[in-house]
């Protein structure tokens, strides 16, 4: 089961002085990124689309083993809330595609207001099933994309949901607060997606190794074998995300797992004090 590890985005000013050497221009972050980690979820996507030639730099800015998740626009989840999909999508993966080979699997994001539509994601699902990518990340069927799905209210908690994402080797975003589980944790497809939002540790939102250990666990029991298990840690005040990040992937080694670079646990710190409300 490899585990590729990385943080939701790269760009925190907060960062200076942690992953980020002082003598490190901000315009060259995505580089020394990709000197730490294999992959990052990119978020700034879901606010506003990149032009495809943002994406064609950031192909060309990493190295050749680099893996960039994407977050679909909020256009086509939280404005159309997965309606008329064909268009939003098309504009998402028309623009993301010059990513090539670098491209990893689309998180669609629901807005936590958003009471479940099983048809609506049924048909959204055919729209990115239905795009052929070759040569990218994929889910080892040449062409097909990865989509991940982070439902965030629990009337999309049903057996219908579970199978429609089972249909189309989309898997369920795993995700959390505090630590705790806030979604089930459905194997869907034949890889996965966790992303870890807040800690219970001092300073907040930073995870303590218990927690850690126990996503390591549950991930290790839900995908045995050679199943790609993407983790992102979206806890990134204060560099929370890269020391986290860090311990994970030492306890997944610990335990016999294989995982992708990440930084070393110590060499890089906490870059502010953060309040523990």
């Amino acid at each position: 089961m490899p585990l590729i590890v990385g943080t939701s985005g790269w760009q925190y000013r907060d960062w200076r002085g942690g992953l980020y050497p002082a003598g490190v221009a901000q315009r060259r972050w995505l580089e020394h990124y990709a000197t730490q980690y294999m992959t990052v979820e990119n978020n700034s996507s879901f606010y506003r689309l990149p032009a495809p030639e943002t994406f064609a730099g950031w192909r060309a800015r990493t190295p050749d083993d680099f893996v960039m998740a994407v977050k679909a626009s909020r256009f086509l989840t939280h404005v159309r809330k997965l309606r008329d999909p064909a268009g939003p999508v098309a504009r998402l993966l028309g623009a993301a595609s010059e990513l090539g080979p670098k491209l990893g699997p689309i998180l669609l994001q629901l807005p936590p207001t958003l009471t479940a539509e099983p048809a609506l994601l049924d048909a959204c699902l055919k729209e990115f099933r239905a795009a052929h990518l070759p040569g990218n990340h994929m889910s080892g069927r040449q062409g097909r994309l990865r989509i991940a799905v982070e439902p965030r209210h629990e009337s999309w908690w049903t057996g219908e949901v579970k199978q429609i994402l089972a249909a189309h080797d989309a898997a369920l975003s795993w995700a959390d607060r505090l630590g705790r589980p806030v979604t089930p944790l459905w194997r869907t497809a034949g890889w996965g997606y966790l992303r870890l939002h807040e800690g219970a540790a001092d300073p907040w939102p930073s995870y303590g190794q218990q927690a850690l250990r126990s996503w390591v666990d549950r991930a290790a029991r839900a995908w045995p074998g050679d199943a790609d298990v993407y983790v992102y840690f979206n806890n990134d005040p204060g560099g929370a995300a890269v020391v986290n990040s860090a311990v994970f992937a030492k306890l997944a080694r610990d335990a016999g797992l294989p995982v992708t670079r990440t930084p070393p646990v110590g060499g890089v710190p906490l870059t502010t004090t953060i309040p523990t409300w």
